[in-house]
């Protein structure tokens, strides 16, 4: 399945600045901050956008929801990860388009869709960029747009949270990683679209949108934002050694060929935990839990991506 096309050239040519809306993480920045932001919106015409700041990306869906509500058809996201998460699931399904502006750590959604951490290239792709139509998973009724993980992963992401990533930025998650290769595998039911797939101890569970993570490992190489298809993975490594060998495959892009990893595809995925098991979406942590239940959400948001991506 091909990503639809919204809309392909200028559109700044028919913006008003009631129909754009800018919701931003206050504690993030990027190049001349927020005050940039403003300026590089005016040079363009849109000189009064509504605009919402929150100090915490949980509060973003209520200001989404509100510019929604309002008729804005451009939609600013200034963050990382996990604020365009909470964003794209308050506007899933609407017919908004969403311009990323990555503001945050990892921004890995922004850098697989080849969005660099420039301000003003990315305040041009919101404008002038590509707007098409892209899929989304669904956890537990929470939309994600990167991946979501249960296991090493989430403990990982979760002990890098604060702190640690405000002093190291991007390192905080190697430190963290490297902690979390003793933690202990959990018996793991997995089904997918109906079918017994996996039955075994595991200590990682991924389930991905997008095929790129932190240092432009190739996950899932595989990888497609427009085939109404999730990639699974399952990691049996346990002990800093298995670890290592697996993450040396995932370096170089042969991870489906490592013993300790079993991938596949699918658009409904049922997985099952002995015990509540930590898991995470898009970088953000949630609380623990026994069950997943994922599926694909095709073409359920607009991004606004460069022209070379589309």
């Amino acid at each position: 399945m091909r990503a639809a096309t919204v809309s392909a050239v200028d559109h700044n040519a028919g913006v008003r600045a009631g129909r754009v809306a800018v919701v931003a993480h206050s504690g993030k920045t990027l190049d001349g901050g927020l005050g940039q932001l403003r300026s590089e919106l005016a040079a363009a015409g849109i000189d009064d956008p509504q605009w919402f700041e929150v100090p915490k990306s949980k509060r973003a869906p209520k200001r989404v929801q509100a510019a929604l509500d309002s008729g804005v058809d451009l939609l600013f996201v200034w963050g990382g990860d996990g604020m365009v998460q909470r964003c794209v699931d308050a506007a899933a399904g609407s017919t908004a388009a969403i311009a990323i502006v990555p503001a945050g750590t990892a921004n890995l959604f922004a850098a697989n869709l080849g969005i660099p951490k420039d301000l003003r290239a990315a305040v041009e792709i919101g404008l002038r960029g590509r707007r098409q139509l892209l899929d989304l998973g669904l956890v537990n009724d929470e939309h994600f747009a990167v991946m979501a993980g249960a296991g090493m992963d989430a403990v990982m992401i979760r002990d890098a949270d604060g702190t640690l990533k405000r002093r190291l930025g991007r390192a905080a998650y190697l430190v963290t990683g490297v902690r979390g290769t003793g933690i202990d595998r959990v018996a793991t039911r997995v089904r997918l679209d109906g079918d017994k797939w996996f039955d075994g101890k595991a200590s990682c569970v991924l389930v991905g949108n997008v095929g790129k993570v932190l240092g432009d490992f190739a996950v899932f190489p595989d990888a497609n934002l427009a085939d109404g298809l999730l990639e699974v993975g399952v990691v049996t490594a346990e002990g800093r050694w298995q670890w290592l060998r697996t993450v040396a495959r995932t370096a170089i892009g042969k991870a489906p060929g490592s013993p300790f990893v079993e991938m596949a595809r699918a658009r409904k995925i049922d997985v099952r935990f002995s015990k509540a098991t930590p898991y995470e979406l898009d970088g953000g942590d949630r609380k623990k839990t026994k069950r997943l239940r994922i599926s694909a959400r095709p073409e359920a948001i607009t991004i606004c991506v460069p022209e070379t991506r589309a």
